[in-house]
């Protein structure tokens, strides 16, 4: 039997969380002392600065095909994470050089939606957004919340919905709703909508 590939210090072989989310990956290597880029998902990053472990997966092997630093998924203890010049960076318990830190770039980074902070009243994670149906003030159904998009000021809605072709035929189309105060009227998470002052024809 060979033996199990030996990925970078720090590196703990572990299972995924249940209720682990996707909150973005290794850009690259940042200085020389085994520090991390990374990209977020989120255009607020707090998830990232206040969890003290972070669990890695192996990148698409589309984005990094040869990915090599290690298998299935790891666990790391984050010994500092910060904002630098507009990007994430963090040092990693174990990973003292650039080569080493280059090793995971690609990597995917996940955490327990249990260990976000509290959200502020009126503030939303996205990922608590995604799949939340969306109604206007007249009962209209304009879909299901597939997606948010930054867009520099405010974030976006990205609304799926069925529509019917003059043949009869069922298509999926998508709509873009901004979220803020003027056209969000209420976020109902217990009751998984979201009531919009917006038109089906908008």
């Amino acid at each position: 039997m060979l033996p199990e590939r030996q990925g970078p210090a720090g590196l703990i072989p572990s299972s995924l969380p249940a209720d682990a989310i996707e909150v973005g990956r290794v850009l690259d290597a940042w200085g020389v002392k085994g520090w991390l880029k990374i990209l977020p998902h989120s255009t607020d990053p707090e998830a990232l600065f206040s969890a003290k472990s972070w669990f890695l997966q192996t990148p698409d092997a589309k984005f990094r095909p040869g990915f090599q630093a290690f298998s299935g998924t790891v666990s790391l203890h984050v010994d500092e994470a910060k904002l630098h010049s507009g990007a994430v960076v963090a040092k990693i318990s174990g990973l003292d050089d650039r080569t080493a830190a280059e090793a995971l770039r690609g990597a995917r980074i996940f955490l327990p939606r249990s260990s976000f902070p509290a959200a502020s009243t009126d503030e939303f994670y996205w990922v608590d957004l995604i799949g939340l149906n969306v109604v206007n003030r007249e009962g209209v159904a304009l879909g299901c919340v597939r997606d948010l998009m930054a867009t520099g000021p405010h974030s976006v809605l990205c609304v799926e919905y069925n529509t019917v072709s003059d043949d009869g035929s069922t298509s999926v189309a998508e709509r873009m709703i901004p979220f803020v105060s003027v056209y969000i009227d209420h976020v109902d998470m217990a009751g998984k909508c979201i009531k919009v002052d917006w038109q089906p024809d908008y």
